[in-house]
């Protein structure tokens, strides 16, 4: 079924850009118990992409595996939603976007675990877990640094004012979702927006925060249009399988 393989390359490809983005924080993080649990959340997060697209190989059938699905598809061909795709910025960048995007995932997760494919609802029973630690850490940063300084104030406040635009294709249904939620396989994307809102305002109002108000949003990333950011990150993680594909460790 090419929408299941479209629908199980969302959830990797958005898993695992994120996952390189937390990745490249490490040895570079503001204090060294981040490096160690920056490496662990990106860790995380390449074992979900692993998992997703390693099924999205099977369902396409066509002799790929994880490893060729991300080191040799152009940026066209990738699911991932616009949000995890933007450049890290400072450490409020980071911590705010990977707090809009756990909030959803951790809701996303809890719904394709009644999945009737057997194999999604046990990947996304695995992920939920491990989603529940990601929002737990990622909202006590909003909280700190929303709360904190003048200055870390100020940045978490402008990573939210420019990260929020790129928050509404989470809940935008297509085709593919629309038949998903047919077979029993997926959910309404929609339905996720007013508990994630609710989430999401609550952490705001406690980091001092001001929520956005509602306006145009950017989308496409699922459909494969993306932003050139992208671009940048795939050259440099596809560099060494690109130049040498056929060499093995």
């Amino acid at each position: 079924m090419k929408a299941k393989g479209e629908y199980v390359l969302r959830f990797g490809d958005s898993a695992l850009v994120l996952a390189q983005r937390t990745a490249a924080w490490v040895a570079h993080a503001p204090v060294m118990e981040e490096d160690v649990a920056l490496a662990n959340v990106a860790l995380d997060l390449f074992g979900q992409a692993r998992l997703w697209l390693d099924y999205a190989g099977e369902i396409e059938a066509e002799g790929r595996d994880a490893d060729r699905l991300v080191f040799h598809r152009d940026a066209s061909a990738y699911r991932n939603v616009l949000l995890v795709e933007q450049p890290n910025g400072n450490f409020a960048d980071t911590m705010v976007r990977g707090f809009f995007y756990d909030a959803w995932a951790a809701l996303a997760y809890g719904r394709l675990t009644g999945s009737n494919d057997e194999r999604i609802a046990a990947v996304a029973a695995k992920s939920a877990k491990e989603t529940a630690y990601h929002l737990r850490r990622s909202e006590d940063w909003l909280v700190r640094l929303g709360d904190g300084t003048e200055l870390s104030h100020e940045r978490a406040q402008c990573a939210v004012d420019e990260l929020w635009r790129f928050t509404g294709e989470l809940f935008l249904g297509d085709e593919v979702d629309a038949e998903m939620v047919a077979c029993g396989i997926g959910f309404d994307p929609q339905a996720l927006r007013e508990p994630w809102l609710q989430r999401v305002s609550a952490a705001l109002a406690t980091a001092t925060l001001v929520k956005p108000g509602d306006g145009w949003m950017q989308r496409g990333g699922k459909q494969g249009r993306h932003s050139e950011a992208l671009g940048y990150l795939l050259a440099e993680m596809q560099v060494l399988p690109r130049s040498y594909p056929e060499a093995v460790w």
